[in-house]
């Protein structure tokens, strides 16, 4: 597995939120649900998307914007337009005083605006839980990617434009996998940029001795790695490979494969059925109570409350 396609191996949407807004100026709307991932596209008119912090982001038709959350955003007609509209979590629109506004501004199927005949369409697919998104790939990203049309060439948005407004048996899943398309192909897009500033790890893939590592540790988490072990297959000093390791990656051996042994464990908790005590020698702990307890320890919650908070 190539350093790109590691990092891209993650987005999986569930029955993710898509819909086409169709506005006509003025208009204005304070995104706050809170999601981690957002990918918007412009296939007429213009919009902006304006981050609490950083400068807003001007949206043409071609373009596609991949704002990360939880952070809130706004995306209006113009950069200094006052929101008239709120979206909270699971995309419950409000008024700013709360008055609900879903059904006085549905305009058809995954449709959505304050005019059908409006002169700006954005394409919006949103991704409603982190377990849906690597971690890894959330950590690269910054909290706005933008890549204007002739920065990249892909033949996915107008197919999403054509089957976001259908309503045919199994469309949730077909709309998931295009968002899935989209993300991988905008973040592939990003990345092979001139000068794009890719995360410590995914650098190190490349040098002779870390980037073994890395793969080693990638490939197989379960084996019960030490510092000695990698670095005799490696063929350098322990003391040489902890050095290197931490100066690439930005944290030492052990540290990255628990990582990394969590991230799988938090995907299987939540994609499969097996038991704690399964999902635990799958990613190389000894048992249920040691993957509980380096689970709690790192990201605060218990194997089953993740999995729960999914479900």
């Amino acid at each position: 597995m190539d350093a790109l396609a590691g990092l891209l191996d993650g987005p999986r949407a569930r029955g993710a939120f898509l819909l086409r807004m169709v506005m006509e100026p003025p208009w204005s709307v304070r995104i706050e649900d809170g999601a981690p991932i957002c990918v918007m596209c412009v296939t007429a008119g213009e919009a902006w998307v304006v981050p609490d912090v950083g400068e807003a982001v001007p949206l043409r038709p071609g373009d596609i914007a991949v704002v990360r959350g939880p952070a809130a955003y706004t995306v209006a007609d113009a950069p200094d337009a006052p929101p008239r509209a709120v979206i909270g979590p699971d995309g419950v629109c409000t008024t700013l005083t709360g008055e609900p506004l879903a059904d006085s501004m549905r305009l058809g199927v995954r449709t959505w605006g304050n005019a059908s005949d409006g002169g700006t369409t954005v394409l919006v697919g949103t991704y409603r839980m982190d377990g849906e998104v690597g971690r890894r790939l959330l950590d690269a990203l910054p909290e706005l990617i933008h890549l204007p049309a002739d920065a990249w060439n892909c033949p996915l948005m107008p197919f999403l434009g054509e089957e976001i407004a259908r309503d045919e048996p199994g469309q949730s899943v077909v709309l998931d996998r295009v968002l899935d398309l989209l993300l991988i192909s905008g973040v592939r897009a990003w990345f092979s940029r001139p000068g794009a500033e890719a995360p410590a790890w995914y650098r190190a893939l490349g040098d002779p001795v870390v980037g073994r590592a890395l793969r080693l540790l990638q490939d197989d988490p379960a084996h019960p790695w030490t510092v000695a072990s990698l670095a005799a297959k490696t063929g350098v000093s322990r003391a040489a490979l902890a050095r290197r390791f931490t100066e690439l990656v930005g944290e030492p051996p052990m540290g990255y494969l628990t990582g990394w042994r969590l991230a799988l464990a938090a995907d299987l908790l939540r994609d499969s059925d097996a038991t704690i005590e399964s999902v635990a020698r799958q990613v190389g702990y000894s048992g249920a109570f040691a993957l509980s307890a380096a689970f709690k320890r790192v990201r605060g919650v218990s194997p089953q409350e993740h999995r729960v908070a999914g479900a």
